[in-house]
């Protein structure tokens, strides 16, 4: 059996309990049995740590950007060197499957190290604004930042998003997801052990407690939270309250895959299962959940995708043979499951799982089967809400004028794929839709350099370029007279 995890926060340098004693237990999702236990962080412990990282802002922000990169290279080595550790512990607490784990360790530490080579592009700009005088900008750091992570992708979000921030001469408060808090705790050990006191914070909590005082927090003026649109909106609204704070909301989506009659279908019916992301049990914010066939290839499309989908193995998330595990919690569960049941009730055609396995090949856990449903219209729930599960939607269309009114028509911006050989089509229909992140013949891969983000209540900011980077300064102008007189 394995070890009971008992994980502590990290503030000022030192791993500690909530300052009332109180803890969060963590539940294995494909087991359902208590696995670890974090601090239950309240707003005193948020105050703590950000007092740390106000204390330890000034010295870290002397530091060069080649000093600052250093220490970040130290944390991707001790990251790697912890990766076992930290599978082990994400599988059991997020119900990931480990291929897909692995993999999130690799991004983490590779942004770390961007990020660290990429300090040094912190550059001004001169302006020849007289003829005498000097006029020029330089960028500084906001000071404190936060940042609140999901459960989806834990040690991605918690590990790789610290590296903008800090490499732009930010210290950080990090509140992990109450869902799979176990690895932050991890991350916590590797930078009491690499970085100066106070420079990383770490408060677990709920949501509603410590996520709440991290964003009233006055001293926090620089945000990130990756999330849904409501708790985005109440982030924006409390942040509001207090003062003027920059934010970066990154808050999922409904991504349409539109193909076109002339794709090349070996290749584009896989990829809408690939990005679908069932890997990851549907739950990532770029998944390509609504696939937008062309009505002359819809039905063999429909066939086709069902096939796949129905052969996807389903099981112990730590055997690499597996395709998916459970979905993340409970809560999880008993939405994908609702929203199986309003399609039914909807009027859309489940050709694919649409069950729960649980009680079945499995005695406990939140299992459910990756679901197709296809002849899904737009007054569908499914058709215009985010599940955050294994559930991909069908949808037929006849003209690209079609295909492009359905792929805008839901709140969502943040991904869409166009599969076609026909390069003007292509870039005409890439014109307009409405997303931030856009593949053509292609799905889900994250190219270095690219910056991700979304338009409409998908978010606002972008991360994974130098445009973060960017984010995480103020720029200040500075105008120097030559000539006093």
């Amino acid at each position: 059996m394995a070890e009971f995890f008992h994980g502590r926060m990290l503030i000022d340098g030192k791993l500690t309990e909530a300052v009332d004693g109180e803890h969060l237990e963590s539940v294995n999702p494909a087991t359902e049995e208590v696995i670890g236990r974090v601090p239950a962080g309240k707003a005193a412990d948020v105050a703590a740590a950000a007092d740390a990282a106000d204390r330890a802002a000034p010295a870290w922000a002397a530091l060069s950007a080649q000093e600052r990169g250093s220490l970040l290279k130290e944390v991707a080595s001790a990251l790697r060197a912890e990766s076992d550790r930290i599978v082990d512990l994400e599988i059991r607490d997020s119900g990931n499957t480990i291929r897909k784990l692995k993999l999130d360790i690799a991004a983490a530490a590779e942004s770390l190290e961007y990020y660290a080579a990429l300090a040094g592009e912190l550059k001004g700009e001169t302006v020849p604004a007289t003829a005498h005088g000097l006029h020029f900008s330089m960028r500084e750091p906001f000071g404190v930042v936060g940042r609140i992570v999901p459960f989806n992708h834990p040690i991605f979000f918690a590990a790789g998003k610290m590296a903008a921030p800090l490499a732009a001469g930010n210290t950080m408060v990090i509140k992990p997801s109450e869902q799979s808090p176990l690895s932050a705790c991890v991350l916590g050990e590797i930078c009491q052990q690499v970085l100066p006191p106070g420079v990383v914070n770490i408060v677990t909590g709920l949501g509603s407690t410590a996520g709440e005082a991290l964003v009233s927090e006055p001293r926090i003026r620089r945000i990130a939270f990756t999330g849904s649109v409501p708790t985005g909106l109440a982030v924006q609204r409390a942040a509001a309250e207090v003062a003027v704070k920059s934010l970066t909301l990154e808050l999922g989506g409904k991504n349409p895959m539109i193909v076109f009659p002339d794709a090349d279908l070996d290749a584009a019916l896989p990829a809408a299962v690939r990005g679908m992301n069932f890997n990851w049990a549907g739950q990532s914010c770029g998944s390509q959940s609504r696939l937008l066939l062309h009505e002359s290839i819809y039905d063999e499309g429909v066939a086709r995708v069902a096939e796949i989908v129905s052969g996807l193995k389903v099981g112990d998330p730590r055997d690499p043979a597996s395709d998916m595990g459970p979905v993340n919690s409970k809560a999880q569960y008993e939405k994908v499951l609702r929203y199986i049941d309003h399609a039914e009730q909807d009027g859309a055609r489940l050709v694919a799982g649409g069950h729960s396995l649980r009680g079945e090949a499995f005695p406990s856990g939140y299992w459910v089967e990756p679901t197709v449903f296809a002849d899904v219209t737009p007054e569908m729930r499914l058709f215009r809400e985010e599940v955050f599960g294994p559930i991909l939607s069908i949808v037929r269309w006849s003209t690209p004028d079609e295909a492009v009114a359905l792929a805008n028509d839901v709140e969502y911006g943040l991904t869409a794929s166009v599969w076609t050989r026909d390069l003007a089509t292509a870039l005409d229909t890439v014109r307009r839709i409405e997303a931030g992140y856009i593949w053509v013949n292609g799905v889900s891969i994250h190219f270095p350099g690219t910056s991700f983000g979304g338009f409409k209540n998908s978010g606002i900011g972008r991360e994974e370029g130098i445009e973060e980077l960017y984010s995480y300064t103020q720029p200040k102008f500075v105008h120097v007279n030559a000539m006093p007189r």
